[in-house]
């Protein structure tokens, strides 16, 4: 072997011990250093780092950023009123404990992201089996989350991880829920229009009946005022006729008993029971006095 061949030999050898000797740790990640299998330290630090080479150490690179777990499939949980609801949820984390997390799961993430789905589905089912529809809608929606938050955050420590924020992104009733809610909602609104009916009825009727009163009242005072002007104009009249009669009683008498004959004899078949000489026939058999 010449001596250039062995030049070439020892630079490529040098490369080698070079290349498994340094390494750089980006901003991005952490580097867990393994001796023979067994951790000797955790890089957080970006920079150039030199370690043994390989296969007397090696390196593992895992992701310290913020990551997003959402929940693929709507998880169907059950409240104390024994009815389903449909929850979609995310929950952010990262590797707090890259020694602990590579215990756990290796460098394997999405390992990691299996087990907090699962942790979070019994959180769910913790917190919402115990409460009301309408608490984890409306009332509780912030205490619901917090208590997952803090379930999953003590359970996901000791793996290494931390869990930064969860969210439940939509909650929505299910099927036959929504069918129990729409029943509710129109028997709530047909009671509100019934009432509302009666009420307009029962108000009609006290209108009417004081529409009716008065019209009673007006058309009472407009007879009484009638009977009162009818009145007058009778006794205006009798005064007129005493006073016309009263000139001449004969011939007031005379024009009475012809108005009698009149009406009494209007008819052919009229018959008429009475004694000839009555005074009733004082004028039909003379018209002396």
């Amino acid at each position: 072997m010449n001596r250039s061949m062995f030049g070439v030999i020892v630079l490529a050898v040098l490369a080698w011990l070079a290349s498994s000797s340094i390494f750089i740790v980006g901003e991005r990640n952490y580097a867990v250093v393994f001796k023979l299998g067994e951790w000797q330290r955790t890089i957080s630090e970006p920079g150039l780092y030199f370690k043994l080479p390989s296969p007397l150490q090696n390196v593992v690179f895992l992701d310290k950023r913020i990551q997003t777990i959402e929940s693929g499939d709507t998880e169907r949980i059950q409240t104390s009123e024994k009815k389903n609801l449909i929850i979609d949820s995310y929950i952010k984390w990262r590797i707090q404990d890259p020694r602990q997390f590579y215990i756990s799961f290796g460098a394997n993430a999405t390992a990691a992201q299996n087990r907090l789905n699962a942790q979070i589905r019994d959180a769910l089912n913790a917190s919402v089996n115990t409460r009301t529809v309408r608490a984890v809608i409306s009332q509780e929606r912030d205490i619901v989350m917090a208590e997952i938050l803090q379930n999953v955050e003590a359970r996901a420590k000791p793996l290494g991880i931390q869990v930064v924020d969860v969210r439940l992104k939509r909650i929505e009733f299910s099927q036959e829920v929504s069918d129990s809610v729409y029943t509710r909602m129109q028997a709530e609104r047909k009671q509100e229009a019934n009432s509302l009916r009666a009420n307009g009825a029962a108000e009609s009727e006290t209108i009417r009946a004081d529409a009716d009163r008065q019209v009673q009242e007006v058309l009472a005072q407009a007879n009484a005022k009638a009977q009162a002007i009818r009145g007058e104009g009778d006794a205006i009249a009798a005064k007129i006729y005493a006073d016309a009669y009263s000139k001449n009683p004969d011939f007031y008498r005379f024009y009475n008993s012809m108005n009698a004959y009149k009406n009494v004899f209007s008819g052919k078949n009229d018959l008429l029971v009475v004694d000839p000489d009555s005074d009733f026939f004082r004028y039909f058999k003379t018209i002396q006095p």
